[in-house]
């Protein structure tokens, strides 16, 4: 307990440190956090395309190994940067650090972390990131929320993704919702589909209302281009 406690107090300074340099340069981080197979990168190509045109984007890929999913988001021409944890499940704030020195940080730009695919490790490491976003894929448990309730009590937003699919399946979002609201009563939600693109302009409204009202709270005009 002693080790784990030394691990996350020195986690936490350098996520001080990262919310700072990330203050200051007038950017905006979101860390997505979900299982393997949400369509978490998906959902992230798909932002990033409906985005790039109007706000700056930069993005800080997690995965075990390969660098799969960061060549798929390099294709939309987004700064980005590789992150292999190689057994570690989780990034943490040290690592980001260092991924923040290669990024070109624009101000009034946005971040986003995608955070290596498991819904237990990452929930414990603050990367100095504005806010947590949970994906839940409807392909997986309504039950999740219950399951995994430190992921959802650190989210400010469930994107609940692939609803196209919902018709063929027994998922219960309404029972799901609840779920989350119990363990986080102020938890947001989202119903969204990267593949038909339902719920994506509200999926980029909220990033960008979300982005806004953190740069008045910093009294920081966030202007897009």
């Amino acid at each position: 307990m002693r080790i784990e406690k030394d691990i996350l107090a020195k986690n936490d300074a350098y996520a001080r440190e990262n919310r700072e340099r990330l203050k200051e340069a007038g950017v905006f981080a979101i860390n997505l956090v979900s299982s393997p197979g949400s369509g978490k990168t998906t959902l992230l190509v798909k932002t990033i395309e409906m985005l790039k045109s109007t706000v700056p984007v930069v993005v800080i890929e997690g995965d075990q190994e390969t660098s799969l999913d960061a060549e798929r988001i390099r294709a939309t021409n987004i700064p980005t940067v590789q992150i292999n944890t190689g057994r570690g499940c989780h990034l943490d704030a040290h690592m980001v650090g260092h991924a923040l020195d290669s990024l070109p940080l624009k101000r009034n730009s946005i971040l986003f972390v995608e955070n290596v695919g498991n819904l237990v490790c990452p929930a414990g490491f603050d990367l100095g990131e504005a806010l947590k976003v949970a994906i839940l894929s409807v392909t997986e448990g309504d039950d999740k929320p219950l399951k995994y309730p430190d992921t959802f009590a650190a989210a400010s937003m469930m994107v609940l993704s692939k609803i196209d699919l919902l018709p063929h399946l027994d998922f219960d979002v309404a029972a799901c919702i609840e779920h989350a609201r119990s363990i986080n009563p102020d938890i947001a939600v989202l119903q969204v589909s990267a593949r038909s693109g339902a719920g994506m302009v509200g999926w980029i409204d909220w990033l960008i209302n979300s982005a806004d009202r953190a740069a008045r709270a910093e009294g920081v005009v966030h202007g897009h281009a």
